[in-house]
């Protein structure tokens, strides 16, 4: 018989898990392996991300890893672009192969009408230095005149393994058109062949764990995980939640106690506990879903108050001040208004170092 495990004591696990229930001095490369890569879609948020969750982290210090190709920036989870180790892109990319070429459904029309083979060995033959993908694009049309030339594009994109190539002269390490290449050329070593998800499926129970399993497809863009997990259930401990279904976890992952306290922290946009779980309701109150997942599938930057999202806020540069606005779901104390305003301000100096000056405002309470 599995134990029963609260909501709020779900919500430590995964604050834990995903280094917000205080700050670690675990080196980055590390933090990205230990809380399962950072979701990217912009470059920003994932300095974002390890700021809020790292001790005395600085902005050339992601930027030099990703220089140094001890991580990169690439399609993975979800089909959505990540921030990885190098070494753990190496290892899943293969396994997420099902989930990508699944991406290529909005444009299986068109991409039916292509010898995909030649195509992609013509990309292959392309990206093996680094190239925009109009670039790309553009060669693939002069070689293929009859293709469409988007699902050219697709195709290439979804089905090669591919990084985004880092550059010197950007505070934020990418810039607005980047560059892609190869992993195998950029990196200099080869991909894992391994289809298995295993390996993966463990790696996400450790870092948001106890979950179930539609969790973990949710997560993973992966399907049919049961027998998966059901062929590790041997490695695995379980709970049942306040709802009666089954979760699973790696046997050394951290419970905190539920009365842990958690401290303010300020969340990237498309935040790893917030695409962690097909079930958000550890994080985040259903009334509170639509100021937070937004239209076009966004995903809000938010502020966690005792665990849980209360807020979200967003930082501009106006003229040579930044202004932080923050918008609350719900009225606040002055002791929790204080602390955010003097996490915020903290924050703000990390994006804005140059600017001259630092404001925060507040907008009234959200509603519906």
């Amino acid at each position: 018989m599995s134990d029963t495990i609260s909501q709020r004591a779900l919500n430590r696990a995964t604050l834990a898990r995903q280094l917000l229930l205080e700050r670690s001095t675990l080196a980055p490369r590390t933090a990205l392996e230990r809380v399962a890569g950072l979701q990217a879609q912009w470059p920003k948020p994932p300095f974002v991300g390890l700021w809020t969750r790292l001790a005395r982290f600085k902005r050339e210090d992601l930027s030099n890893l990703l220089r140094r190709r001890h991580a990169v920036r690439a399609t993975m989870m979800r089909g959505t672009i990540h921030i990885t180790s190098a070494k753990d892109y190496l290892a899943m990319r293969s396994v997420m192969q099902s989930v990508l070429t699944r991406g290529l459904s909005p444009a299986r029309e068109q991409i039916a009408k292509l010898d995909a083979d030649a195509v992609l060995a013509a990309a292959r033959t392309l990206f093996g230095e680094p190239r925009t993908f109009e670039d790309v694009r553009n060669a693939l049309v002069t070689k293929f005149p009859k293709a469409h030339d988007r699902a050219l594009g697709h195709l290439a994109r979804m089905m090669l393994p591919l990084v985004m190539i880092p550059v010197d002269d950007d505070p934020w390490s990418f810039p607005s058109v980047a560059q892609f290449q190869l992993a195998e050329s950029w990196l200099k070593k080869p991909i894992a062949t391994t289809t298995d998800p295993s390996a993966l499926v463990l790696r996400y129970f450790a870092a948001f764990g106890p979950a179930t399993i539609a969790d973990a497809q949710s997560w993973s863009g992966l399907q049919a995980l049961r027998a998966v997990v059901e062929k590790l259930r041997p490695k695995l401990r379980t709970f049942r939640d306040e709802r009666g279904r089954e979760l699973f976890d790696v046997v050394d992952g951290p419970l905190p106690h539920e009365d842990t306290p958690a401290p303010i922290r300020f969340l990237q946009e498309f935040d790893n506990v917030l695409l962690g779980y097909q079930d958000r309701t550890r994080i985040l109150d259903d009334t509170h879903r639509p100021f937070v997942l937004l239209p076009g599938l966004r995903v809000a930057s938010t502020i966690l108050v005792d665990g849980r999202v209360a807020a979200t806020w967003k930082i501009a540069r106006m003229k040579k001040r930044a202004s932080l606005s923050i918008q609350p779901f719900q009225k606040m104390s002055k002791q929790t208004t204080a602390d955010i305003a003097a996490e915020g301000m903290r924050l703000s100096e990390f994006m804005e170092p140059e600017a001259l000056g630092h404001d925060i405002t507040w907008s009234p309470v959200a509603k519906k």
